[in-house]
């Protein structure tokens, strides 16, 4: 049973369980109508809802929503609550999201545990509340609060849902606060559906749509939501609630829904697979080699999760630095009250920075995060090699260089695994597990256990220059750079694929994280560049001017105060002087055009990386994609957008590109093996893997 029930003297219990996370699915939403029914016909003074474990409940079974919807639905049970003549109160610990929040929404009353929360998530896959959410809970928070909750979709305490009137009762014990309410109270209460809805006020209204715009843009759900709430603020609740129920089922069978829902299955499915039965390392103590933005931000993210980090540097003035770029991120965090003063004090506490190695005699993980520099980084694993256990795991941060190169500046290579953290690595999700030559299983799965701890995505890679994420990154700077020479402009490359759904664009990126930076990986790749492909000296020449981004005051763009951006004619001009030199007639592309070209980049080469093995599966690729560089995430990821698009319209453009350029163009074999046999991207990779 996915619902218990039971009576003791007058009170009904109604008790959801379908572990994890108490799920609302098809056997949980009849087990709540044949509860109302229980209840009734044991004619009983109350019943109290709750969820069995640490969880009220987390919201409809996302795997339902890819199949016609099945009844009883979720409103009609909702309904059916609402209506019975047997009040229900909702005992609330854990989370109560989505449609456990709606659950307690058609109670008469509700309580939550002190560390409780409650919330709205439905955007976050592309749908907006689909049971009675957008429409009870404007009655009972008031409109400008509602339209928070559910076109932010984020959850709130306790203590906010009792300012806001949401609940009405914060108790250490929920159930226990909801069987001592007052029977002449609770008989007094009134439900959503008896309450005025809040007045229209279309200035509240305009201003959650600028919000959504500012956030969320070119997101639906958000601000189909709004219009839901909008229209049911002037109609009796059923017909709000049919309105709502239209939208939900229209948005459920959206793209954007389903990439979502893709993103979602591919995040939860990120964790150590079950054929890894090696046993982790876990450490207590973690070593980190280099200090700077890097390196402290990887230590503040270890201090963060409870361990005891050593960090080293080279000499005095680099242990300074150190400590300082650690202290300035626990201050950021202080000022943003993501801890306090008390959690402050315990980081420092289990924070050293030293030239010392003898000090890590008794870590059990190692991080080097020195100077790119394959010398440098194979000095630092000698050093590591004669401090640590000789069971100690030896990771590298390194984002480009060969880890079975690295591994071999120790005895035993099976310990070197890559850490690959994005900046900053202490905010940032993505975590990319360099899986080398050598590297066992215990060091594989230690690196899972590691990203557990720091809550971080994991993606197990291979060994190649740039890995996953940084291979598609240079292809698509690589394919930026020949629309700049070719005809383009930083602004209008940057405009075109901010309006696909980035943040921001690739050149306005490399003014914040530095044009000197990929101007020393292009160095470093001088050797072995193929000389029959296309090379682009565009960023070289901004290198030389001392045009090197943000922190130099001018990169692609100018920045007169620091901070605002500026177009620059003067680069404008560079990229007309370079192709004029190249004998280039220059084209005006399109903001079409330019999207088409940078995304067809980027699949081809992220079809390499699956064709080489490189990456484990095309959700891999995706998670990389959404969440280490920016990828919206409504288009579920590169790979999954490349499936809307079908292999054979990718190979037939793709086809016409390298008309153009036979090299940088040329079609990867797992694309035209997608064509030829009829498959997806995904289930070619499956049948690979």
């Amino acid at each position: 049973m996915t619902v218990n029930m039971r009576r003791e003297d007058n009170v009904g219990y109604v008790e959801i369980d379908n572990a994890p996370v108490n799920a609302i699915g098809l056997s949980v939403r009849a087990g709540l109508l044949d509860a109302v029914r229980w209840a009734e016909e044991q004619n009983l003074e109350r019943v109290i809802v709750s969820g069995k474990g640490a969880m009220f409940a987390a919201g409809a079974d996302a795997r339902e929503f890819d199949a016609d919807p099945v009844e009883p639905h979720l409103p009609d049970a909702l309904n059916a609550i609402e209506d019975s003549f047997v009040p229900w109160i909702a005992a609330i610990e854990g989370f109560a999201l989505g449609g456990g929040a709606e659950i307690a929404l058609a109670c008469t009353m509700r309580f939550m545990a002190p560390s409780a929360r409650i919330g709205f998530p439905e955007v976050n896959l592309g749908v907006i509340p689909g049971a009675g959410g957008t429409q009870r809970l404007p009655h009972m928070v008031g409109l400008a609060n509602a339209l928070d909750m559910i076109t932010s979709g984020k959850p709130i305490t306790a203590a906010r849902a009792m300012e806001t009137g949401l609940i009405h009762g914060i108790d250490d014990d929920p159930m226990d606060a909801a069987f001592m309410v007052n029977g002449e109270a609770l008989g007094s209460v009134v439900s959503a559906k008896e309450l005025p809805a809040p007045p229209l006020d279309e200035s509240i209204v305009q201003a959650a749509r600028d919000q959504v715009h500012s956030k969320a843009a070119n997101q639906k759900a958000p601000l189909r939501a709004i219009d839901v709430i909008e229209s049911g603020l002037g109609k009796a609740l059923i017909d709000g609630l049919a309105i709502e129920r239209e939208a939900f089922l229209e948005l459920r069978n959206g793209e954007q829904a389903k990439a979502l829902r893709h993103i979602f299955f591919a995040e939860r499915g990120a964790k150590a697979p079950l054929s890894l039965v090696a046993q982790a390392v876990i450490p207590e103590h973690v070593a980190v080699v280099g200090g700077g933005t890097m390196g402290s931000a990887i230590a503040y993210a270890l201090l963060n999760c409870g361990f005891k980090v050593t960090l080293l540097e080279n000499d005095t003035a680099g242990v300074d630095r150190a400590k300082q770029n650690v202290e300035n991120i626990i201050a950021a965090s202080l000022k943003r009250a993501f801890i306090n003063e008390q959690s402050a004090g315990e980081k420092r506490a289990r924070f050293t920075a030293t030239t010392d190695y003898g000090e890590i005699a008794n870590a059990t993980l190692a991080i080097e995060a020195a100077f790119e520099n394959m010398e440098v980084k194979r000095f630092v694993f000698h050093a590591l090699e004669s401090a640590l256990p000789a069971h100690a795991i030896i990771a590298s941060n390194t984002s480009y260089l060969d880890i079975n190169q690295l591994a071999l500046a120790v005895k035993d290579p099976t310990r070197v695994v890559g850490l690959h953290f994005f900046a900053p690595a202490h905010i940032m999700k993505l975590l990319e597990i360099v899986r080398g030559e050598h590297t066992s299983a215990t060091a594989i799965a230690s690196a899972y256990a590691l990203a557990k701890k720091l809550r971080k995505i994991p993606v197990v890679v291979g060994v190649c220059d740039g890995f996953v994420g940084n291979r598609i990154l240079a292809r698509y700077r690589e394919a930026a750079d020949t629309l700049l020479i070719d005809g383009s402009t930083p602004w209008e490359i940057d405009e075109a694929m901010v309006e696909f759904g980035y943040a921001m664009g690739p050149y306005t990126a490399q003014d914040l994280s530095g044009l000197d930076i990929a101007h020393a990986n292009r160095r470093r790749q001088d050797a072995t560049r193929d000389p029959a492909r296309r090379y682009i000296p565009i960023a070289d020449r901004m290198v030389e001017l001392g045009k090197l981004g943000r922190k130099s005051g001018a990169g692609w763009y100018r920045y007169p105060d620091g901070v605002s951006r500026v177009d620059d004619p003067i680069v404008a001009d560079i990229g007309i002087e370079e192709a004029h030199l190249a004998g280039i007639s220059r084209v005006d592309y399109s903001a079409s055009e330019i999207r088409e070209r940078l995304l067809l980049a980027m699949i081809n080469e992220a079809a390499n990386i699956l064709h080489e093995g490189i990456a484990q599966s095309a959700s891999d690729i995706d998670l990389v994609t959404v969440f280490g560089y920016g990828f919206p995430r409504w288009r579920g990821g590169l790979m999954h957008y490349a499936d809307t698009i079908g292999a054979l319209n990718i190979v037939d453009k793709l086809s016409k590109l390298a008309e153009e350029d036979a090299v940088a163009w040329k079609i990867s074999p797992l694309l035209q093996e997608c064509v030829e046999v009829n498959k997806t991207l995904a289930s070619a990779l499956n049948d690979a893997g």
